[in-house]
């Protein structure tokens, strides 16, 4: 099992990095969301919590979800930092397609040497957010805090600008894409299917439908917009 210099291994840092995620919804992650998230076992996702327990990364009581340790949280943003620098210079640099870049760069995260984070830092100008809009964390781990919400939650008539969208599903990333909808697209909210949960927006004059599915995955930014 490959490890890093603090003896922390890769499957490691994909746990603390989903466990990350999904607090970003929830104080307390539960183990089954993690399995759900990592397609595995819960019984491997008990043995993992426990180990990373013992490393001081997260504190973990059986049925009462995990939450991370100040520095299981410094450990788990280094991880998604460097996940997202790749993804962007992926994207930005070799031209990968935004709905490849996800699984590409979870191949590569673990073993960027700081060195080659920095020039990647250094060719991509200091970037915010990854190809997705998503934060990345700076190198001391602060994170851009932005206040966000759901296109499912917002009402008719509601204009705006898309945040990011959810990255961990290739197939919905080239639906929306599909549909021109992108960080930074400007939207307005026409009408909602009240038992079918899609939308129809106006994006760049023309009228776009998206599905139920596509619409709790695309973050807005919560400040209307005239």
């Amino acid at each position: 099992m490959m490890e890093n210099e603090k003896g922390i291994s890769h499957a490691m840092e994909d746990y603390l990095r989903t466990i990350h995620k999904l607090s970003e919804q929830t104080e307390k992650v539960s183990t089954s969301a993690i399995a759900d998230r990592l397609d595995v076992a819960p019984a491997s996702v008990t043995k993992m919590l426990k180990r990373l327990a013992e490393l001081a990364l997260i504190k973990y009581e059986p049925y009462k979800g995990v939450k991370l340790t100040a520095f299981g949280e410094k450990t788990a943003l280094a991880v998604v930092r460097q996940h997202r620098l790749v993804e962007l210079f992926l994207h930005d640099i070799l031209g990968v397609p935004w709905d490849r870049v996800h699984e590409e760069a979870h191949r590569l995260e673990h073993v960027i040497s700081p060195y080659l984070q920095d020039r990647m830092v250094a060719v991509l100008g200091n970037p915010r957010v990854d190809p997705h809009g998503q934060p990345i964390p700076s190198k001391d781990g602060s994170m851009l805090q932005r206040d966000l919400c759901r296109l499912s939650e917002v009402e008719v008539g509601f204009s705006g600008c898309v945040a990011e969208i959810e990255d961990d599903d290739a197939e919905l990333l080239r639906y929306v894409g599909e549909k021109g909808v992108y960080p930074n697209t400007q939207i307005k909210v026409l009408s909602r299917d009240r038992f079918g949960g899609g939308v129809s927006l106006l994006i760049d004059g023309e009228e776009v439908s998206l599905g139920s599915q596509a619409t709790p995955q695309i973050w807005l930014f919560q400040e209307e917009e005239a």
